[in-house]
């Protein structure tokens, strides 16, 4: 996590502690080091945060300091709790972390009125939440795209035929029964979707397709019909 954005971290969970919080709380949650917090708490305090507190006994936040209000509708406040809701369903373990992060953040950020939207619980997304990936990392997956990494599958067909593939991936598809990964295959020379729940083994290569993700999403896009599953 950057410098900034743990700052940022360590404003938004003094905002919304009722009581004091320990360095080492915060370095559980962040996961960093207690020593890496004491000198955050000291940048923020050099810029005038006005945190309170000590070794020992923890910190807290003096009422009267905000940062700027995020400005939604009412709309957009439910359709970002929608939004949290779907994630819920996904079947990926990191992402519905995240939504809570996100969730949190939000409240700690927006004026009253739409606290309450948040608070209410009132939209719900129903139906069957996908279940996990079992052996695959969609986290690992999600780096990859970002970075445009090449990953190395242990890929089982419909058959039952196991090839080892390498993918360049370019997109994550989350459905009700399993995730797809829309990679484009080495082994085939065409973008294949590689199904959540018949890859045995995901493993990075360290290998980079740098400035082609765009490109290949395009043929993807291109052909968007009907892409080959596996194969």
């Amino acid at each position: 996590m950057r410098k900034a954005s743990r700052l940022f971290e360590i404003i938004q969970i003094l905002r919304l502690a009722r009581q004091p919080v320990t360095a080492a709380m915060i370095a559980e949650r962040l996961e960093v080091t207690i020593r890496s917090i004491y000198r955050d708490i000291a940048a923020l305090q050099a810029m005038r945060v006005p945190i309170e507190g000590g070794r020992g006994i923890g910190y807290i936040l003096r009422p009267g300091f905000d940062l700027p209000p995020l400005m939604f509708s009412i709309e957009e406040m439910e359709a970002i709790v929608l939004s949290l809701a779907l994630l819920e369903r996904t079947g990926d373990e990191e992402l519905k972390q995240a939504a809570k992060r996100v969730s949190s953040k939000i409240a700690g950020a927006v004026p009253p009125p739409l606290r309450q939207t948040l608070d209410a619980n009132a939209l719900h997304a129903w139906g069957f939440a996908a279940p996990s990936a079992g052996t695959i990392d969609l986290a690992l997956v999600r780096r990859a795209i970002r970075d445009e990494e090449k990953l190395d599958l242990s890929y089982r067909d419909e058959a039952g035929r196991t090839t080892q593939r390498i993918v360049r991936p370019i997109a994550l598809i989350y459905y009700a029964e399993s995730a797809n990964i829309v990679a484009w295959c080495e082994l085939r020379h065409a973008i294949r979707n590689f199904r959540s729940d018949r890859i045995e083994d995901c493993r990075a290569t360290g290998l980079h397709f740098k400035g082609e993700g765009d490109r290949l999403r395009q043929i993807w896009v291109d052909g968007w019909e009907t892409p080959a599953i596996g194969g």
